[in-house]
């Protein structure tokens, strides 16, 4: 029995911005939230790449690519919220463990190590990752004041999704995955 006191939290979960999001670094953004508790909660937009690629981070820390540079030239860095913006976390499926990794699902982990990037340097990393600088963070209650007016849409997360490609669509795609078109909303819905 579930008692109705209890509070709801999200992890695990995207946050998918409204058309009508006034912020402009979340306009049209997805964001993966892997902590949410009665303290508040952290997510990483999976949608905003930055001008950097992957192998730029390489370069950047010294860390030697042991297979096909090329490939981490076309992967783009993210934007993955304007908290701790120098600070990289890596999205990653789960199996593998590495320093500072944590466990959100048993499909998907986070980690903020140099390893983890090491080992996808040499080809010995997960099969699926996605590299941000920064997070997002909400103080407790606030994501929940944000939610009650209708500044995000909240949706279980889709693996695949995180990891896709497809940063231009993400949001839309997400949004779908609840039957919704984000073009066909009024800005006010939800609001009586």
């Amino acid at each position: 029995m579930t008692d109705i006191n209890s509070p709801s939290y999200l992890e695990n979960q995207f946050l998918i911005a409204m058309p009508q999001m006034g912020d402009s670094y979340f306009s049209k953004t997805v964001t993966y939230l892997w902590k949410h508790n009665d303290e508040g909660a952290l997510g990483i937009v999976i949608n905003k790449p930055l001008g950097a690629s992957v192998a730029d981070i390489f370069d950047e820390l010294e860390i030697e690519c042991g297979i096909e540079e090329g490939l981490f030239r076309e992967a783009p860095v993210l934007a993955g919220g304007p908290v701790e913006r120098d600070k990289g976390f890596i999205i990653h499926d789960a199996g593998k463990n590495w320093e500072s990794s944590i466990s959100v699902t048993e499909e998907i982990s986070i980690c903020t190590s140099k390893s983890i990037l090491e080992d996808i340097a040499s080809g010995n990393g997960p099969e699926n990752f996605l590299i941000a600088l920064g997070c997002a963070g909400w103080d407790a209650g606030q994501l929940e004041r944000e939610i009650n007016a209708n500044t995000w849409l909240t949706v279980p997360a889709d693996p695949a999704l995180i990891f896709s490609g497809d940063y231009e669509n993400k949001t839309q795609l997400a949004a779908s995955l609840l039957g919704i078109d984000l073009q066909q909303l009024a800005p006010d819905a939800g609001h009586s």
